[in-house]
């Protein structure tokens, strides 16, 4: 019988490891993709693609290529964890197949490649390895459809969307969600850091928290069900438990929109936080959450800030408006009729953005006290006119990214505006179950991730920042 310890010790180093500077003129081993390879003669120039970005080796012809293959690494555990060298500079390895000609060396094939760290400006990282020895891990069956090895990929969203699972090696597709992944990563730290308990809630619902028709329904076990549009009941009954709460986590809407900025699937950055004054303390906790990401970005993910020419917004401060006003603003500085009183059309929102970046240099800005006839039952209205909410929408650049506000906490006042809008509390007896037996006041917001990452790259389609977008002509890949 056999236990394990913990991580083994890899004789291979990552990419880290390399800029460090620990390894300069030392021989190590590196595993990685061949991004490409640039053959100069008795020189070629061979990429690999790692997770953290590409690194540069440098192959001479007399170099092997070898299949992997059948000999004992254990054989050389000893001389690698001493750090020995053999004579002509290479580590000693049995653990190689058969050499095999350059040729067979192609791109996207996975290696294990051994060499000499330098340091050369050139270089995509500043340092190269030459190489002495490379083993081919595995090779592709067929030419790739697309050359992913270019810096930027000149073809249709739609052929970047049906071949997803090869594009996404192009280092500037891979860079999005880099930064997408720093997004998450700096919301859940942010969170944690005031306190926020990371909670997982169901997918699979008796009803949605939005109500209404644009639900994807399904059969469980003979019994009627739905994707949550939200994990809204879940996590204010879990304000009731922890205080504070939040989420990172997909969110389904059946909505047949085929527009730049709906998808059907998408990832929702939610917290719901108890003990508040009011509103404004969730606005304030998403303006520190916002600073801290934007922070986080600029010291770690520089790289990929620089690759995709992106210019981190400005959040010392965000401006706020009421719903009223902002509607009012944007009809007298351009021009534009108010058709609809309760409600931001996409145009008003991007001249709201547009008013408030011309007016105080500002890219965010919060919408606040939306109509209560818009937003859902739970919403708390103002007690000094009824008409409207307690509730807020951030706009970034001119699109909506984030709506929260204050929820209903008062049993009686939540059962009386059901009552008032013909829902039937009954059937939401599970859900009303908190405020029954006690709930503080409390409020929350949800983030739509996708396109928070789109505004933040300028791009102009939401599925550019979705990794396998699910729209309404979209199921595969």
């Amino acid at each position: 019988m056999e236990f394990m310890k913990g991580i083994q010790r890899k004789e291979t180093v990552e990419l880290a490891d390399l800029l460090s500077g620990d390894y300069t003129g030392k021989t190590v081993s590196l595993n990685g993709a061949v991004h490409t390879i640039r053959d100069m003669g008795e020189v070629s120039f061979v990429i690999l693609r790692k997770a953290e970005g590409l690194v540069q080796c440098v192959r001479e012809r007399s170099v092997p290529v070898y299949r992997a293959g059948g000999g004992c690494a254990a054989a050389t555990q000893e001389a690698a964890d001493e750090g020995r060298e053999i004579a002509d500079g290479r580590l000693e390895n049995t653990d190689n197949g058969p050499e095999i000609p350059s040729t067979e060396l192609k791109e996207e094939s996975t290696v294990t490649v051994m060499g000499i760290v330098s340091l050369e400006p050139r270089a995509p990282q500043g340092v190269e390895i030459r190489l002495t020895e490379i083993k081919v891990l595995s090779t592709p069956a067929e030419v790739l459809p697309i050359a992913v090895s270019k810096w930027k990929l000149n073809t249709s969203l739609e052929t970047k969307l049906a071949l997803r699972p090869i594009t996404l090696r192009n280092p500037m597709e891979r860079a999005k969600f880099r930064i997408q992944e720093g997004i998450v990563r700096g919301f859940r730290d942010f969170l944690h850091s005031q306190h926020f308990t990371e909670i997982r809630t169901p997918k699979i619902v008796a009803r949605g928290a939005e109500g209404g028709s644009n639900v994807f329904r399904l059969d469980y076990f003979n019994k009627k069900a739905e994707l949550g549009q939200s994990p809204q009941f879940y996590k204010q009954t879990m304000v009731g438990v922890y205080d504070r709460v939040f989420e990172a986590a997909p969110v389904f809407r059946a909505e047949k929109h085929n527009t730049t900025r709906h998808l059907n699937e998408y990832t929702s950055l939610d917290f719901e936080m108890g003990y508040i004054d009011g509103f404004e303390d969730v606005m304030a906790m998403e303006t520190a959450m916002l600073q801290y990401v934007m922070k986080l970005l600029s010291e770690e993910y520089e790289k990929e800030l620089l690759m995709l020419n992106v210019t981190l917004p400005d959040v010392s401060k965000i401006p706020a408006v009421t719903f009223k006003r902002a509607k009012e603003l944007v009809s007298e500085k351009y021009s534009r009729p108010i058709r609809n009183p309760y409600d931001l059309e996409p145009e008003e929102e991007n001249l709201i953005g547009r008013y408030f970046k011309e007016e105080f240099g500002s890219d965010f800005v919060f919408v606040t006290h939306y109509p209560s006839k818009k937003r859902p039952f739970y919403a708390m209205d103002d007690p000094r006119d009824s008409k409207y909410t307690l509730s807020f929408d951030l706009l970034f650049r001119g699109l909506e990214i984030t709506t929260g506000g204050q929820r209903i906490h008062d049993y009686d006042a939540i059962i009386k505006k059901m009552e008032a809008r013909g829902m039937d509390p009954e059937e939401l007896a599970s859900y009303l179950m908190i405020f029954k037996y006690g709930m503080p006041p409390h409020g929350g917001l949800g983030i739509g991730l996708e396109r928070l990452t789109m505004r933040l790259l300028n791009e102009q389609n939401v599925r550019e920042t979705t990794m396998f977008p699910r729209d309404v002509t979209r199921l595969e890949p």
